[in-house]
């Protein structure tokens, strides 16, 4: 695998995106995923993205107390509680056509399966550990 970018987010505070309340954790998704994309001349149409994570603590701590407490839960995070609902939005927003893949451990290889089996011509890693994120797109071939 060749490593055609890299990026990471490990301080300071996420720039806000619109439909993702509470939580930074979707923010840091998408600073650290735009700031690796940005780094290429070219995002090829057929870049899938493989999100690395345990989820959105916040969010779901969130939506259990709600629910302890009876109170309404708002219709934002039914869709901010799915790790894939960030990845989606990123392949919207940069036009990324291919698959979208979310792992709890890994990355590496579920990439190199979507290149071999011929779904991405590249890969976009994005793996987030507590408040820091690493990202970075990946191709077929050998390292450079």
């Amino acid at each position: 695998m060749r490593v055609l970018a890299e990026a990471r987010w490990d301080a300071g505070e996420p720039p806000g995106v619109a439909g993702f309340v509470l939580s930074r954790f979707n923010p840091l998704v998408v600073a650290t995923a735009e700031r690796c994309l940005s780094q290429l001349a070219d995002s090829s149409p057929r870049t899938g993205i493989v999100l690395v994570t345990d989820g959105d603590r916040v969010s779901a701590d969130h939506v259990h107390e709600a629910v302890a407490d009876g109170k309404r839960i708002g219709p934002l995070f039914f869709f901010q509680s799915v790790p894939n609902s960030v990845a989606g939005w990123l392949a919207a927003k940069w036009d990324l056509r291919g698959p979208v893949v979310c792992v709890t451990d890994g990355g590496r290889d579920e990439a190199e399966l979507l290149i071999d089996d011929g779904d991405a011509e590249q890969v976009l890693i994005v793996q987030v550990i507590a408040d820091q994120a690493f990202a970075e797109i990946v191709s077929g071939g050998d390292p450079v």
